[in-house]
């Protein structure tokens, strides 16, 4: 996508959203100002506080996107449809995720260049020890292996968030996405351990993954094998296309891996839609996925091997109900793991702490400070956020944002002792 192509998808965004019921309270655009809160929002009590009780070098963001257009050497690919006036809702989501990464208000040639140095910028707003975990983002494979670009949203190939993750050691670490029906899915895998990935990121139902499939057996053993957890995604999907429905975003299809033995982490904790109570059979009935992960991570053989993550979890399409579900439920706080699913909290219609305050869950001045620091730095918005909403007394534990743990396994440990 060049700058024009860009400038003519913002203007293509009012009307893509004509007919909308939902007034952002927001605002619709990122305005991208200079990186760096100001003085006086930096030095707020209610910034200065975010931090207290936090040991902040374990405090990882185990969700943030690494995107771009493929417009430099990093491999990024886009599917031609969402670069389209001819498809403009799906033109208009995209144009959206780069307005929110700012990829055109530093001084950087390319996309690509402009997203990772804005990622560079906002950390500086953030303390040592804070890392991003970057994700690679795997093609939609056929069921014999093959890629089909038709069906792909988009590609970040491994070797472009492993680069970013060695170029910038202090700020960035790295989870690759490996389609298990590929034909060298087990070697690939190896390849990423070799390079201290992370973890395994999948999207089922835009990558065309079926959890429950025999044909991911070996993967998950492999999984098993060098202790690497697996990010997938659960529940409803909206942010790009999925061809393949909704229905493997089931969080119960995700009993095989567990079963196995695998450690998954449950996106957005499943917040998201309904799916099919698989465990009373063929045709059981619709329940709220939220209460499907709540099963799961309820069930005791699976104590320590599933868990969430609370990526997107405060955006305004979730329910009240189920963001009180998850902060009520502290018991299951020690296998949450922080995730802030960026470039999402600085896309400004999907986001209001003004919310909050209608569900007294924050208080009105608060809202105002979270509303300004937002627009100056999405991650440190959306860590305050998380730390600050209430239920009944009750807020998200320290261990939620000291997430490091998780993603540390004896294959990295005395690698990640030397960084």
């Amino acid at each position: 996508m060049d700058r024009r192509t860009f400038l003519r998808s913002i203007a293509a965004i009012p009307v893509a959203l004509t007919g909308c019921q939902y007034m952002p309270r927001e605002g619709f655009f990122n305005d991208c100002p200079e990186p760096g809160l100001p003085e006086s929002l930096a030095n707020h009590d209610l910034v200065k506080a975010t931090w207290e009780g936090i040991d902040t070098q374990q405090v990882w963001d185990g969700h943030c996107h690494l995107i771009g257009v493929g417009d430099s050497n990093s491999g990024i690919w886009v599917n031609p449809d969402m670069q389209s006036l001819w498809h403009p809702l799906r033109l208009t989501r995209f144009t959206f995720y780069l307005n929110a990464s700012c990829v055109r208000s530093g001084n950087k040639e390319t996309i690509d260049e402009g997203a990772v140095q804005r990622l560079l910028d906002i950390h500086a707003d953030l303390p040592e020890g804070f890392r991003y975990v970057l994700l690679g983002f795997d093609y939609h494979h056929t069921h014999a292996g093959d890629i089909h670009h038709e069906y792909s949203a988009f590609h970040t190939p491994n070797e472009y968030a492993l680069k970013m993750a060695k170029a910038h050691p202090g700020q960035f670490e790295w989870i690759a996405s490996i389609h298990p029906y590929r034909e060298d899915a087990l070697s690939a895998l190896q390849d990423a351990v070799d390079n201290h990935a992370r973890a395994i990121k999948w999207l089922p139902s835009v990558m065309g993954i079926d959890a429950s499939d025999p044909k991911c057996d070996a993967f998950y053993d492999a999984l098993v094998k060098h202790d690497l957890p697996l990010l997938t995604h659960v529940g409803s999907e909206y942010a790009v296309d999925s061809p393949s429905g909704q229905t493997y975003n089931n969080p119960l299809l995700f009993r095989r891996a567990l079963d196995h033995g695998v450690r998954v982490i449950f996106a957005h904790c499943a917040t998201l839609g309904e799916s099919m109570d698989i465990d009373k059979g063929r045709h059981g009935p619709r329940v709220a996925n939220l209460d499907l992960f709540a099963r799961l991570i309820e069930e005791p053989r699976y104590e320590n091997l599933a868990l969430g993550d609370t990526a997107a979890i405060t955006q305004v399409n979730r329910d009240r109900w189920k963001i009180e579900k998850i902060i009520e439920s502290d018991e299951w706080h020690d296998r949450l793991i922080y995730g802030s699913d960026y470039p999402l909290p600085g896309v400004m219609p999907v986001y209001s702490p003004l919310n909050f305050v209608d569900w007294d869950m924050l208080p009105r001045n608060e809202a105002k400070i979270l509303s300004a620091v937002r627009r100056h730095n999405p991650i440190l918005f959306d860590v305050i956020l998380k730390r600050r909403i209430e239920v009944k007394g009750k807020r998200f534990k320290a261990s939620v944002f000291e997430s490091r743990r998780h993603f540390m396994t004896q294959t990295v440990d005395a690698y990640s002792a030397r960084v």
